[in-house]
């Protein structure tokens, strides 16, 4: 067994197509758009290379034939701010072989040692968290757009190298077909009778002030969690702008405190409906299949992908107003059956409650794994984020005394 490092069109194509191989029999596998993931590795494409570094392998056996490959990568914007400085690997894919998953760990470790990193994350993203973040280990079901999907030995893999329980990921399911807690809705109507709080969906007319909107809150919500960097409006944007042929902007909500941006929700259709046929590949035709699956409407299931509260308007029943609201707009949209909530970490206790609030039950488990490059350190799982973010934050805007 040998590595390549892929440089070349040829080894670009062998690293997208190996997924056929480890996936051709498993009926819920759904091949990601392979636009979508060259884009990651693009400098041109993904705004994470303005700080940070990437490189993939192709793991040949003796045969010539692919049987792995892997990525490792350096945002140095968090690397630096964790205990050991840390670096990331992900894309991995194997076959039922254990040798030839270490062979690709020990790469990932090699290379991110040389460039001054002591631990590795994995299987993350290069890039936001809200995509390819997580390995599964429980829910070996259809996974909803931008969510890791992977068989069930590759755990073995991981943890018999010594990858260690860094925190777990969470994806509950909403049955829209089933009525939302009372005692849900009943919030929410007290809230709606407020009028200093006000709510509103995403527009593209208005986009730059709603991603304004959307990272003032993300940077106040998620100030106190564990290496927290703020939101860069250009990513956020270009998301956006991606999206444009499948997103709805009325599943994007605001709530406002007497005009303060104060919580947001944003909500994609589950696009891997409609690109589960195309086997990865968007040429003309494909643009015509995908075109006329969304027209059917055929995407029956959606995915929140992130929800923030200012922490001082937390327990003002914020969430269950735009839970109201976007409920209304789900009413009109009768063919879609299920939302997925997707992803909450074990970090996060009180977004976990929420879940749990509106009804939603136990979809899927992912691991976020930790590896130390050497024994004498000590591992640490991530930390929580503190229940009483609200007090803390009041404290924060409190006038210090003279």
């Amino acid at each position: 067994m040998k590595l390549i490092e892929v440089s070349n069109r040829h080894q670009r194509k062998a690293f997208l197509d190996f997924v056929d191989v480890v996936y051709r029999d498993d009926p819920h596998y759904v091949r990601p758009l392979d636009r979508e993931v060259e884009a990651i590795f693009d400098p041109a494409k993904n705004s994470f290379f303005t700080h940070g570094e990437a490189c993939r392998w192709l793991l040949i056996n003796d045969e010539s034939r692919v049987i792995g490959r892997v990525a490792a990568f350096i945002n140095r914007r968090k690397a630096f701010t964790y205990q050991q400085p840390t670096g990331g690997m992900g894309f991995f894919e194997c076959i039922h072989d254990r040798e030839a998953a270490f062979m690709l760990f020990d790469q990932c470790r090699i290379w991110l040692s040389k460039k001054g990193m002591l631990a590795m994350d994995g299987p993350i993203n290069f890039g936001e968290n809200d995509i390819n973040w997580g390995l599964l280990v429980d829910g070996f079901i259809h996974p909803g757009f931008g969510m890791n999907y992977n068989p069930p030995w590759y755990r073995d893999f991981f943890e018999s190298y010594g990858f260690q329980f860094y925190f777990e990921q969470v994806s509950n399911h909403l049955d829209l077909t089933k009525k939302f807690p009372e005692r849900f809705w009943k919030i929410a109507e007290w809230v709606m009778k407020k009028p200093e709080i006000t709510f509103r969906h995403f527009t593209f007319k208005h986009k730059d002030q709603c991603i304004h909107d959307m990272k003032e809150v993300y940077d106040d919500a998620w100030k106190f969690h564990e290496n927290f960097t703020p939101m860069d409006e250009s990513t956020l944007l270009r998301s956006l702008e991606k999206s444009r042929s499948f997103m709805d902007p009325e599943m994007i909500w605001f709530a406002y405190y007497n005009g303060e941006p104060a919580a947001f929700l944003i909500q994609f259709p589950d696009v891997n409906q409609l690109i589960k046929p195309l086997h990865g590949k968007l040429h003309l035709w494909n643009q015509l299949k995908f075109i006329y699956l969304r027209n059917k409407k055929r995407m029956t299931r959606s995915r929140i992908v992130i929800m923030g509260v200012k922490p001082k308007f937390q327990r003002y029943g914020l969430e269950s107003g735009i839970f109201w609201h976007l409920n209304e707009k789900m009413k009109k949209r009768p063919w879609y059956k299920e939302i997925e909530l997707s992803w909450v970490g074990d970090f996060n206790p009180k977004m976990r409650a929420l879940h749990e609030s509106v009804g939603a039950t136990f979809a899927k488990r992912h691991i976020t794994y930790r590896k130390l490059f050497s024994d004498e350190m000590a591992f640490q799982r991530s930390t929580v984020i503190p229940v009483d973010t609200k007090e803390k934050a009041l404290r924060d805007e409190r006038p210090s005394a003279k």
